[in-house]
């Protein structure tokens, strides 16, 4: 066998071990070749051709300097016209006799004066020298051009013209009796005009400036213009030697006349040559400048379609933001306009669009109005290109808007294009503040960099969920954040729309303590005490401070806090304190003022908050706490003694063992230390704590309550048993409280914003409602979740349905949802938000419905008066039943005015929570609170006793029907029949009477009975049929059946379904009430009434409760949450990037 080692060839010499210590000896014997590239590069010519051509800066100087010789030539041609005198022979003197021997005809033309002028010889020098340089550098140029086809080279036009201008002056540097020859040098505009060309686009190629179409083109314009008028001002000019004889003015007037088309005829050439160039001028002019003008209109047209610049010295002079969306849409256009503008400082700022698609029609009508064309510049482009970008001037901008576009399919998408113009805008601009709108929460923490981020799907969840606990949370944050001046339904006959609407105008400012006349004369004191005597004294609500030092807001920091003057005050009023003016009256001229203008257990303040267009006058009253007395008396009633209970009085300083909660808002829940022995049964031992797993980065950890061990994945479907249990729908659970059913299309992330708020640790454990996760909602679904005993159904809108094709449709199949819901469950309480703001006239339709048509046109009167709220007055929205997110996009717009606002609706709605923050909870008043009467002196209640702040009332009241609709309604409920009469006689455990109590339905409309009646007709018909003819007892039995069947309104049919569904189920009807229709009553929220409001019974007043946690003892807090603490340290653990 051969050695392996054997095989392997010897190394070359230059890799021997000698080779490497002595250096490689063999080199010359190598075939290996020196290669040096570039070396074209290296040529005479390629040097020229850089320096003149290629390079940008050398080739801008060198057209500048052309277009300067050109220049100098027509300058030295006009010079040489003002010195010429036309009268006296100049010229070869051989020539001038030659044409004095020719016999004289009066009618021909003296050639002389045209071909012979007076050139002195320094102006003569001059053009030599300029037309040698001129010729010089065309040659040289056309050298450095050459690509193999001289003639391209010769006869281009520019080069002929220069042939012509040139070489007529060097020929006479050899022949001196041409010198005087007549040489059209102001032919050499056009080669100057020529050179301005080149020369404008070497200077965009330096300055990297590309959006100079538009530019050129009028620059092209203007010269070719003006070239056309030179010419044929120096043609006439020299011509009219032999004529008229005339000046350069003269030409100037002519060719000015001739031009405009307005040929007064006092100037006009004599002799043909001149007529001749007047024609060719014309016909030039006519042939060039239409060419132009469709040009520069086609470029302007393409302009209007991009927008064109933001002007630099306009950025630099004027002060602008850019609002960057994929799509612009007219309401959203008409969202941030309003709002933004609605601030008077924000009057002079302009607004930049950039947007990458065409700007369609109605947003083009749009900002073509006077209002917002001086103001709204519209940009086509986009924000990932620096060029765009520059065009926006970004970096000069006060602040950049980048919104997702909430119409796509793929949410997860836009907001991936959302993310990337915000890093684009950082890269480019750092200094700029963003302020971003994303769709997903997962997504959040790449845009953390940004100043304000909101995110649709937090703030959507929170408030559906606080929809549940505090009704109407919705309507009251959308109001808060919506600029208004309260005047919305001032016209309105109805006492309910003039408070609500006046109410609406409340919005949230701030103010520093030591600076302010509502609060500088409470420093020093708590802050429970600042808020009611601010409210009492001035009508405003001090719900929030924060300190100086320290970045967080605190809500209702609670009585133990103290006012420093370096404190910021956050509070709700008509108007901020720097627009209002004071104003002091006496007591009795205020209280006749009360009893005079106001009537009703709901009247207006009698301090009244009277807004106008920048002012608010508030009437001041004694700052004096009232006595109890008999105002505090309670109603007597037959048998029961009268009490006079009082009020205690808020203190300055906050007393720890006044703080307790009182019986008004007492909230006794069982010793959470010790659960209950049923709790114990059923394995459902909770604890406080944090989550241990948070479903994105980014979300705020909550304190909430939790159960001990974690539930098995197959014990959460709820219509299928397991090992652990058998329970196959809601009831067979036996919950005490009312469940929550949440429909929606998937279960996101944002879910988790839901759960959290109805789980805080602040709501007492008998209070925790179920939670029912339902991904589609089919009847029988629903039944078996147990919709017929829910406290609330929250429906979420559908993404699936967000792209269509027309955009108000994307709710369309939510609204028909819910619709179907309210038919079948009319008393069921239906949460739901929209795409679309003005899709909510929907929810609850009723075609015959009055009163619903009244507040429609009380829709549009308020929309024609330019409100921003025209929708507030719609029975669902004021009710807290539906909202849209779109609504919320002004928290993002009013944060560039208010910078905390996004902060406070967070803090609001459960998003963060700040430690010594308060948060928004609700009481009901019952009979047994009404001896408070007035929401002064509930505030004051609150304040002494547990330390809350009330911030606003819901409200429900009776609605009043028309006679027609009364005589209908007690027209149905006369009808009412036994549906299981004609059932076996086997289910008669189970009849029940159908009641009929819809509004709309008539039992004289045959057109709108839907099919299950006509089924029901059917059946009753063939009946009838097989009746024997002989039965007369039968048949009247059967008639009578049929009539009963013909009047039966639709609830009851409906009913009738729902009832044979849920036996078909198997679930037990009992209890199943045909859920009365909640249509006569209205409901509505007053925000920061005023002191003289009164409560009525049902009023649910919002609350700033202060943080529990802050009165709980470090050792009570560390014994009763210790194992609570490990999991929420291990939860800020794993959510670290």
């Amino acid at each position: 066998m051969v050695d392996v080692e054997s095989e392997v060839p010897p190394l070359p010499p230059r890799y021997r071990f000698r080779d490497l210590l002595l250096g490689d000896q063999g080199w010359q014997n190598d075939d290996r070749v020196q290669v040096e590239f570039y070396m074209n590069d290296n040529t005479f010519k390629e040097r020229l051709k850089l320096f003149f051509i290629k390079n940008q800066r050398s080739s801008l100087r060198i057209r500048l300097f052309n277009f300067s010789l050109k220049l100098l030539s027509c300058f030295l041609y006009i010079v040489r016209v003002l010195l010429d005198d036309p009268s006296r022979e100049h010229g070869c003197k051989e020539l001038n006799r030659a044409c004095s021997n020719q016999s004289y005809i009066p009618a021909a033309i003296d050639w002389r004066p045209i071909i012979w002028v007076n050139r002195s010889l320094p102006l003569w020098g001059l053009q030599v020298s300029v037309a040698v340089i001129s010729l010089l550098e065309t040659i040289l140029l056309s050298y450095l051009s050459y690509k193999g086809n001289m003639w391209e080279q010769v006869l281009r036009i520019p080069f002929l013209l220069e042939i012509i201008n040139a070489i007529p002056f060097i020929i006479t540097i050899f022949w001196p009796s041409l010198r005087n020859l007549f040489i059209p040098v102001f032919l050499n505009c056009w080669l100057a005009k020529h050179a301005l060309e080149n020369m404008i686009n070497d200077l965009h190629r330096a300055i990297q400036r590309t959006q100079s179409a538009m530019f050129n083109q009028v620059l092209i314009l203007i010269s070719t213009l003006l070239c056309l008028i030179f010419t044929c001002i120096c043609g006439i000019q020299h011509l009219e030697r032999a004529g008229n004889k005339l000046t350069l003015f003269d030409s100037l007037y002519f060719c000015i006349v001739t031009f405009s088309t307005v040929g007064f005829g006092d100037v006009t050439p004599k002799i043909w040559p001149s007529k001749l160039l007047v024609v060719i001028m014309i016909c030039v002019a006519l042939v060039v400048l239409p060419i132009q003008f469709e040009q520069l209109a086609y470029l302007w047209m393409e302009r209007q379609k991009s927008g064109g610049n933001y002007s630099r010295h306009r950025a630099q002079t004027e002060k602008h933001v850019v609002l960057c969306v994929s799509s612009l849409k007219i309401d959203l256009l008409m969202d941030f306009l309003n709002e933004f503008y609605a601030h008077p400082r924000l009057q002079d700022y302009y607004v930049v669009i950039l947007c990458p698609t065409e700007m369609d029609a109605q947003v083009r009508r749009v900002l073509q109005i006077p209002m917002w064309s001086q103001r709204v510049i519209y940009l086509q482009g986009s924000a990932l290109k620096d060029q765009d970008l520059l065009r926006a001037k970004m970096d000069d901008a006060e602040a950049c808007f980048i919104l997702s576009s909430r119409c796509e399919v793929d949410r997860t998408a836009a907001d991936h294009q959302t993310i990337l113009r915000a890093w684009a805008v950082k890269d480019f601009a750092p200094n700029c503040p963003l302020y971003v709108q994303i769709l997903k929460p997962e997504n959040k923490f790449h845009i953390k960099f940004a100043d304000h981020v909101v995110c649709e799907e937090e703030f959507k969840y929170a408030m559906l969920a606080l929809n549940c606990i505090c009704p109407a949370t919705s309507t009251l944050i959308t109001l808060l954040v919506h600029t208004s001046r309260g005047q919305e339904g001032q016209q309105s006959p109805e006492q309910w729309q003039k408070m609500y609407g006046r109410c609406s105008g409340n919005e949230v400012y701030h103010i520093n303590l030591e600076e302010s006349v509502f609060f500088a004369e409470y420093e020093g004191k708590s802050f429970t005490y600042a808020s009611f005597h601010a409210h009492k004294k001035f009508g405003v609500c001090l719900i929030g401070v924060r300190r100086e030092d320290n970045k967080n807001i605190l809500l209702n920091p609670g009585p133990r806090y103290i006012m420093s003057p370096s404190d910021i005050c956050f509070y709700i009023n008509i108007t901020k304190e720097e627009n209002s003016a004071f104003k002091k009256q006496e007591q009795h001229r205020k209280n006749h003022s009360s009893r005079s203008f106001y009537h009703g257990p709901s009247r207006l303040p009698v301090h009244s908050i009277i807004a106008s267009m920048g002012t608010v006058a508030i009437d001041l009253q004694d700052t004096g706490c009232r006595s109890g007395g008999a105002n505090l008396t309670l109603p007597s009633e037959a048998g029961k003694e009268v009490r006079r209970p009082s009020i205690a009085p808020v203190l300055e300083v906050a007393d720890s063992s006044a703080i307790h909660t009182c019986d008004l808002l007492s909230d006794q829940s069982e010793d959470e230390t010790t659960p209950s022995d049923e709790e114990v049964s059923n394995g459902l031992e909770y604890l406080k704590g944090y989550p241990p797993y948070s479903p994105y980065i980014g979300s705020s950890p909550t304190f909430c309550h939790l159960l001990h061990e974690k539930v098995p994945f197959c014990c959460l479907r709820l219509d299928k048993g397991c090992q652990h249990n058998y329970y196959e729908d809601a009831k067979a659970y036996g919950f005490k409280n009312k469940i929550i059913i949440v429909a929606a299309e998937t279960a996101g992330n944002g879910l988790y914003n839901f759960i959290v708020p109805l789980r805080a640790y602040y709501r007492p454990k008998r209070e925790l409602n179920p939670i029912v996760l339902l991904l589609d909602n089919p009847l029988d679904d629903l039944l078996r979740c147990g919709v017929t005993f829910a406290a609330n159904v929250v429906v979420v809108d559908k993404e699936s349905t967000m792209s269509a094709e027309e955009d108000y449709m994307a709710d369309a199949k939510t609204i028909v949802n819910v619709q179907t819901l309210f038919r079948l469950f009319s008393s069921l309480s239906i949460i739901t938000e929209l795409t679309h703001p003005a899709n909510m006239r929907f929810m609850q339709f009723r075609a015959k419905d009055c009163y619903s048509l009244a507040l429609s046109k009380l829709e549009k009167k308020e929309r024609e008066k330019g409100s921003n709220l025209a929708f507030m007055f719609r029975l669902p929205f004021a009710a807290g039943r539906v909202f849209s997110i779109s609504m919320l996009d002004t928290l993002l717009y009013q944060s560039f005015v208010k910078d905390y606002m996004i902060s406070i609706a967070r803090l609001l709605l459960g998003l963060d929570t700040t430690p010594g923050s308060g948060f928004l909870c609700s009481m009901k008043i019952t009979e047994d609170d009404l001896w408070i009467r007035t929401y002064a002196r509930l505030y004051q209640k609150l304040c002494s006793s547990t330390g809350d702040v009330p911030i606003g009332i819901y409200r429900t009241e009776s609605q009043k029907l028309t006679t027609s609709e009364s005589r209908e309604m007690a027209s149905q409920s006369q009808i009412s029949i036994s549906v299981e009469e004609w059932e076996d006689t086997k289910d008669n455990k189970d009849q029940f009477n159908y009641r009929s109590n819809h509004r709309n339905s008539t039992s004289s409309d045959q057109s709108d009975h839907p099919l299950l009646r006509r089924k029901s007709m059917q059946w009753a018909r063939r009946l009838s049929r097989k009746v024997p003819k002989h039965s007369t007892k039968t048949a009247e039995k059967i008639s009578q059946q049929r009539m009963n069947l013909y009047r039966r309104s639709e609830r009851q049919e409906l009913a009738e379904l729902v009832k044979n569904r849920m036996k078909h189920l198997g679930l037990s009807t009992t209890g199943y009430d045909e859920m009365n229709d909640h249509q006569n009553t209205l409901s509505y929220i007053l925000i920061n009434p005023s002191p003289d409001t009164r409560l009525e019974l049902n009023d649910v007043v919002y609350l700033i409760r202060p943080d529990p946690l802050s009165y709980v003892p470090n050792s009570a807090s560390s014994r009763k949450n210790s194992f609570c603490n490990a999991i929420g340290q291990d939860t800020r653990e794993e959510t670290q990037l």
